[in-house]
């Protein structure tokens, strides 16, 4: 006998950038395009408006706010408040806190994790890392890369006292043996990088992805999209950098001018790397000083940087979740979708007030 439905489906669903269908169906929480056979009883629930597969924030920390780890209680709360706002899927790119019981709750987003970040010694956000020294890299990056779901976080830059402004944390030689210690665990890296100065070295070296990237330059913008690097700009992020500045501009005054140089240039960087073929996803960072829930925003920002809609929604679903290796409206896929009363297409704006979001087949909102 075969499953009832229990959610119809109606209206424009966007299965892909060119693949619009009218309804689909909820059978046994998993998405179907073939019509159910009818039962008795009472018919499947139904919703109507424009459908798309459940948002990816590809950048935030569940488990983590502006001072370390924080407890499940406040963990679920910012799992919640990415639901809501229509982020189903989640890269968490570094987190000290164990999250894994959210994968045992069908309510709460699909978290891909990072294990925690690694940094240079007295070189990141106290609290929040495993601060090293170069020989140790490797070693921690194995560590991580076995507690993750097949990523692993560097902090590839920050402020360097001494010097009073942004430099690489890392020598070549030890990124080098960093990568390619985590692909022979099975694991993708990352880096957090707002500077110029590490960006060649990490690439050359293998890395897959920098998150922020707010240091691209014609020069290595050519090598990014060769190698076929993906950046994630987390540009709701990079909005706070004259804010960063000015606090700390009486003490680092090199540092506060490079801030709000990369902050001025952001657009053009993002439009820069995206024309040049760069993969480019959407993330928010949130979780540190930043609220959850900012995916839609995320969404616009790329938009207003010069990213046509439409590769924009792509940026946060389906070349997203393609990506990240999980599957988006396709026939037999995990019923995770966000309903929106108006076209994305026409306004993205709208990304911001999902009129239903279904997780697992359910509706939760």
């Amino acid at each position: 006998m075969s499953e009832r439905a229990s959610l119809h489906i109606k209206g424009r669903v966007l299965v892909g950038p060119e693949d619009v269908r009218d309804e689909l169906w909820v059978v046994d929480g998993h998405v179907t395009y073939r019509r159910p056979a009818a039962s008795g009883g009472t018919g499947p629930d139904v919703l109507t408006g424009w459908v798309l597969p459940g948002l990816v924030d590809a950048h935030c920390h569940v488990g983590l706010d502006a001072h370390g780890p924080v407890d499940d209680s406040t963990s679920e709360k910012q799992a919640l408040t990415d639901r809501e706002a229509g982020a189903l899927l989640l890269r968490d790119a570094g987190s000290p806190s164990d999250t894994r019981w959210i994968d045992d709750r069908d309510e709460l987003p699909r978290i891909i994790r990072a294990g925690r970040h690694i940094a240079r010694t007295r070189r990141y956000i106290r609290n929040y890392a495993h601060e090293i020294e170069p020989g140790d890299l490797a070693a921690y990056v194995r560590r991580e890369a076995r507690r993750g779901d097949g990523w692993v976080k560097l902090v590839g830059d920050w402020i360097d006292r001494d010097e009073g402004d942004l430099s690489s944390c890392w020598p070549r030689w030890a990124v080098e043996e960093a990568i390619a210690a985590a692909h022979e665990e099975g694991a993708r890296v990352t880096a957090h990088c707002f500077a110029e100065d590490s960006l060649r070295d990490l690439v050359e070296a293998g890395i897959d992805c920098i998150e922020h990237a707010t240091g691209l330059t014609e020069e290595t913008i050519p090598l990014f999209a060769e190698r076929g690097v993906a950046i994630v700009p987390t540009l709701v992020n990079i909005a706070t950098f004259p804010a960063l500045a000015a606090g700390g501009e009486a003490k680092f005054p090199r540092w506060a001018a490079h801030m709000r140089s990369l902050h001025a240039r952001r657009y053009d960087t993002v439009r820069a790397a995206w024309d040049a073929g760069v993969p480019v996803f959407t993330g928010t960072d949130a979780g540190g000083s930043l609220a959850h829930g900012l995916v839609g925003q995320e969404i616009a920002e790329l938009v207003t940087a010069g990213i046509p809609v439409l590769d924009a929604l792509a940026a946060s679903t389906w070349a997203a979740r393609d990506w990240l290796g999980r599957p988006g409206l396709t026939e037999g896929a995990p019923a995770d979708f966000v309903l929106y009363d108006a076209d994305p297409r026409a306004d993205v704006r709208v990304l911001q007030a999902p009129s239903h979001v279904v997780l697992r087949g359910r509706v939760v909102r």
